[in-house]
């Protein structure tokens, strides 16, 4: 449970950094899918999935937002 919260708080903390001006698209993209990946994963496979499912997500966000 504990390791969830932590995740929760720290995906909070990637996507309020995706706000900044000085981030590009791809960027964002990147810690956006991360965020989101690592959150998805710690929910489903505890810590070794938020750590799989971030570098998913990263990747799957990098990709997602090339121009």
């Amino acid at each position: 449970m504990k390791s969830t919260i932590y995740a929760a708080v720290a995906a909070a903390s990637l996507i309020a950094l995706t706000g900044c001006a000085s981030m590009d698209r791809q960027t964002a993209g990147t810690l956006g899918g991360a965020a989101i990946g690592g959150v998805a994963g710690g929910a489903v496979g505890g810590t070794g999935g938020a750590i799989l499912g971030a570098g998913a997500g990263a990747v799957i966000g990098n990709q997602a937002t090339k121009k």
